[in-house]
């Protein structure tokens, strides 16, 4: 979850270029600007006039507010701006789809990818739900180019394919290239001293975690079947919200009746929030404080914009809907991983001490330890992660485990376990004594 700074966010001190973006992408980026703009000009104009409406009929200060606009000379003010605010808005669209041919061709930047995350990461279930171009659609990447699901397709973009699949899932408001920190990469590693093949999945992070798990789910499943050759072993790490994507997607196969959970051997959670995130838990407070009176409750609607991936952090909620023909093990309340799957958890705290970082909230400033952990006051609600499985990291924050030499090595290990039964000793406390 979360964005860092963004002198982070590239991983790579290398100069970029000033404008790198094909055309497609450029002239989308500027209709998807001006619908925003648009869109948030009349969302004030709402506030605006629910206020308005609210002091001159004298509402409570406590309580529902008045129903219904302004009426008379004042509502006609309020309507005539919405007009000329959609006719511009038009106006802007049909001007700006005439300028895409004219735009130079030029690859996507590291620069433009990481706003549009953050943007996606709030406010993509609205960018979808008003077909704005700006919206990330969801595919599998391998060098941070999308790759299509065609057998003889992959034969060509995948150099030496092998039996050994590495997925790697970001979290919020970041994407797939944000996997490489500071010069070093998780996958890219993994991949050169282990033999896995990475790949990398980039998605909408603004929509519901169920939606992006389903969707991960299908794009696994067609993964599976066209890759070159055949899967013998699939490994998913997830770091914060890409944990939970990973669950929901695990979820969904079991739902649905997928056939590559079978060839899911082990799911790496990196930071993941798996019951809740601290900081939305908080959002969601003020929200419903604002929404106390009339009079605040139109301010609280600037709070209001989180979108429903952000919203779900706040209890890890990754179920699906209701389905009385689901599959058993698919109730989210009773979620058990895929046979033959292990989970295994890395959590971090800024503390510096063992002792210091025992308390139930401190984690790694966004997710708290015991819900990184997977562990709950609800023995039924914690996740089945052995303590042999959980590690806790001192002295990091959320970021720092993209790229900790520590968490690295401690991946590695549990990757070779079964290859290589002795045990490693890595710079970090096992996960005990928690209250």
């Amino acid at each position: 979850m979360g964005t860092e700074p963004s002198s982070d966010t590239t991983g790579s001190s290398t100069p970029e270029p000033v404008d790198d973006q094909p055309p497609s992408a450029r002239s989308a980026d500027l209709i998807g600007t001006s619908r925003l703009i648009i869109d948030a000009f009349d969302g004030v104009t709402d506030i605006v006039e629910v206020m308005h409406r609210n002091i001159s009929g004298l509402a409570p200060v406590v309580g529902p507010p008045r129903p219904g606009r302004t009426r008379g000379i004042t509502g006609l003010v309020y309507r005539n701006i919405r007009r000329v605010s959609a006719l511009t808005g038009l106006g802007l669209e049909v001007t700006l789809s005439r300028l895409a041919p004219l735009l130079a061709s030029q690859e996507s930047s590291l620069r433009r990818d990481a706003l549009l995350s953050a943007l996606n990461g709030v406010l993509g279930d609205y960018l979808v739900a008003s077909a704005n171009p700006l919206a990330i659609p969801m595919d599998l990447r391998s060098n941070g180019n999308p790759i299509t699901l065609e057998r003889e397709v992959l034969r060509t973009a995948i150099s030496h394919p092998s039996n050994r699949l590495l997925v790697m899932v970001h979290g919020l408001c970041m994407n797939d290239r944000q996997w490489r920190r500071n010069g070093h990469d998780h996958g890219k590693g993994l991949a050169h001293e282990l033999g896995y093949t990475p790949l990398y999945l980039r998605y909408n992070s603004g929509l519901p975690i169920s939606e992006n798990g389903r969707d991960f789910a299908l794009l696994l499943e067609a993964l599976i079947s066209e890759w070159p050759v055949p899967v013998e072993e699939l490994v998913i790490v997830g770091h914060s919200m890409g944990g939970l994507i990973a669950r929901s997607a695990c979820l969904s196969a079991q739902h649905t009746g997928y056939h590559w959970p079978a060839r899911l051997s082990k799911i790496l959670f990196l930071g993941t929030p798996h019951q809740g995130a601290t900081l939305e838990q908080l959002g969601s407070g003020l929200e419903f404080l604002l929404g106390i009176s009339p009079y605040s409750a139109p301010i609280g609607r600037l709070g209001n914009i989180r979108s429903a991936g952000i919203r779900d952090l706040r209890e890890g909620n990754i179920g699906l809907v209701a389905d009385p023909n689901a599959r058993p093990g698919s109730d989210p309340a009773h979620e058990t991983p895929p046979a033959g799957t292990r989970y295994y958890a890395v959590a971090a705290t800024t503390r510096s001490s063992p002792a210091a970082a025992s308390t139930r909230l401190h984690g790694d400033g966004l997710v708290p330890l015991r819900s990184a952990l997977g562990q709950h006051r609800d023995p039924s609600r914690c996740l089945p992660i052995p303590e042999s499985r959980q590690a806790i990291f001192h002295g990091l924050n959320h970021f720092d485990l993209l790229d900790s030499p520590l968490v690295y090595e401690c991946l590695i290990r549990w990757l070779t376990e079964d290859r290589n039964p002795t045990p490693m000793t890595i710079g970090c406390s096992a996960a005990t004594g928690l209250r």
